[in-house]
């Protein structure tokens, strides 16, 4: 169980800590078309990108995979890109029409997973459980994105409830933020 618990405390800081903007970036470009009311579904996209996130992590913990650090590096904000610039072209905001975001959550949680992959390979001991640290983490990982979900829906009630601020210009608004600051790492990040 202690295992669990140190894990778990390491997936939650995955997200929550000041040095996890790239997640929290993609986060924010995932939620960002989405309001408080729509809490289910953004529960379930971040699920999907916790499923991404664990499947090439424990990949590439059991050693069946390796990728080379540094296209994954490059490759993340590459993701935060394509899912913010995704969001300029919602109009509508139907559950139809935001569909693309499971795919983008799921599909991108597999380029994340990668990226933690080999510090979290040297940190399990040798005489600890794989599994269980892993799921401890995954558990720790979901806890964090909810938390930082809740934050950003809360933030969405607040723009276009309390400061009646139009659903599409917030989403705009977020979006290109999170756009500029993910090409701006992905430039820092070119692997040649």
């Amino acid at each position: 169980m202690q295992d669990f618990g140190f894990y778990f405390g390491l997936g939650w800081e995955h997200i929550i800590s000041k040095n996890a903007l790239d997640h929290q970036l993609f986060i924010a470009a995932l939620a960002a078309i989405y309001l408080l009311k729509d809490w289910k579904q953004v529960l379930i996209l971040v699920t999907a990108f916790t499923i991404g996130h664990s499947v090439t992590l424990a990949l590439s913990v059991f050693d069946i995979i390796r990728f080379n650090n540094d296209w994954v590096e490059f490759l993340i904000p590459c993701t935060i890109i394509i899912t913010a610039f995704s969001n300029f072209f919602q109009k509508k905001f139907t559950p139809r029409s935001i569909r693309i975001n499971y795919f983008l959550a799921l599909a991108f949680g597999l380029i994340h997973g990668m990226g933690y992959a080999n510090y979290i390979r040297f940190m399990i001991a040798d005489d600890q459980s794989i599994g269980w640290s892993l799921f401890g983490f995954n558990v720790g990982l979901e806890a964090g994105q909810i938390a930082f979900v809740v934050a950003i829906l809360l933030l969405a009630y607040f723009i276009t409830n309390i400061f009646k601020i139009n659903r599409r210009e917030w989403v705009l608004f977020l979006s290109a933020g999170v756009f500029s600051l993910a090409l701006k790492m992905a430039l820092e990040r070119i692997p040649f």
